[in-house]
């Protein structure tokens, strides 16, 4: 008999997306009875608890849960302490999922002897604008987030350090406890550094793949990955030591720029060595936006991406300068719930 997994979805104002993900989920070829779906919201204001509380009142193993403090890991935490699964799998509202995702990641878990396994992210555009279209991209090029596998991809299972809305051996949060509810961003990453301090093995399975709705508008993404790298400190610190070196990229980015800026008023060598960066860095990303504008029709792209791209590595290196700010004077980490 398989498994009984327990599925886990923090969901926050995912009208748009909530019923396609459900239905995705629902439509598993993992075997009925076998797996329930806890829901949990952060009160959302739209019609998002509404479509979930349709469901859950056609099918009895659909759970709808509170999130008032509209954090992550709160609710997290709270579906995993209201399942009964063996197995824990954690998604989120904003993807679609193939029909063999839980059947296949249970499987992986076992024959690898996991502890953790997840699939990758093909980064779909919000909506058809040349904005959507770049936000999408760079979120999942390597020179806008560095050798992060689930995001640029894999060829072959194996061993990484996190991956997206892992499956896990319920044993495990016995073992190392819960999510961190300090940490309303990177949860995940603090949890599976934690599970690899432990002993852990975490595995990417490429074959599976997760339609994941990149945000629809540059103010939305900035705000995450400025959430992004304003908790990063925060996780070192908990951690003792960094997750990733790859964290440290736009972080050199950004200090370079304001050294540079400032340097540069004071000497004619940094000045041009100053230029000559940020010439290179806007020539990548305008090449870039070259392939893909040529790729996709949309001239506009061959200046939307560089753009973007300097929206991202600004937003993190900022976010983890003012992370590291907190730290050091003792002050509250604290953002609001959006989308």
């Amino acid at each position: 008999m398989q498994p009984f997994v327990s599925i886990i979805v923090p969901i926050y104002k995912e009208e748009k997306f909530i019923e396609q993900c459900l239905l995705s989920i629902l439509a598993q070829d993992y075997e009925k009875g076998r797996y329930e779906m806890i829901f949990i919201d952060g009160m959302s204001p739209d019609r998002t608890r509404e479509i979930v509380g349709r469901y859950a009142n056609e099918y009895p193993f659909i759970h709808l849960l509170d999130n008032p403090l509209q954090v992550t890991p709160y609710a997290l935490n709270k579906g995993i302490k209201a399942s009964k699964g063996e197995v824990i799998i954690r998604l989120d509202g904003h993807s679609v999922y193939p029909p063999n995702y839980v059947s296949t990641l249970v499987r992986y878990l076992y024959e690898l002897n996991a502890d953790n396994v997840g699939g990758i992210w093909c980064t779909m555009p919000a909506k058809d604008t040349v904005e959507c279209h770049a936000i999408a991209i760079c979120s999942s090029h390597p020179f806008g987030v560095g050798g992060s596998i689930h995001k640029i991809g894999s060829h072959e299972i194996k061993q990484t350090d996190t991956v997206p809305f892992g499956c896990y051996r319920r044993e495990i949060f016995d073992r190392i406890g819960l999510f961190d509810e300090n940490l309303v961003r990177n949860q995940d990453d603090e949890f599976n550094a934690r599970l690899i301090n432990h002993g852990g093995k975490i595995y990417i399975i490429p074959e599976l793949v997760i339609n994941y709705t990149a945000r629809d508008s540059m103010d939305k993404m900035r705000r995450m990955y400025y959430q992004y790298g304003l908790f990063k400190p925060l996780v070192n610190k908990k951690l003792g030591k960094p997750a990733t070196i790859r964290q440290f990229f736009p972080v050199v980015f950004v200090g370079s720029i304001a050294l540079g800026s400032i340097l540069g008023c004071f000497s004619t060598t940094i000045l041009h060595i100053f230029m000559a960066m940020m010439a290179l860095y806007f020539i990548i990303g305008t090449t870039i936006g070259v392939e893909n504008a040529i790729k996709l029709h949309k001239p506009a792209l061959t200046l939307y991406m560089p753009y973007t791209f300097l929206n991202i590595h600004l937003s993190y290196g900022i976010g983890y300068f003012t992370g590291i700010y907190k730290l050091m004077f003792h002050k509250k980490f604290e953002v609001k719930a959006n989308r």
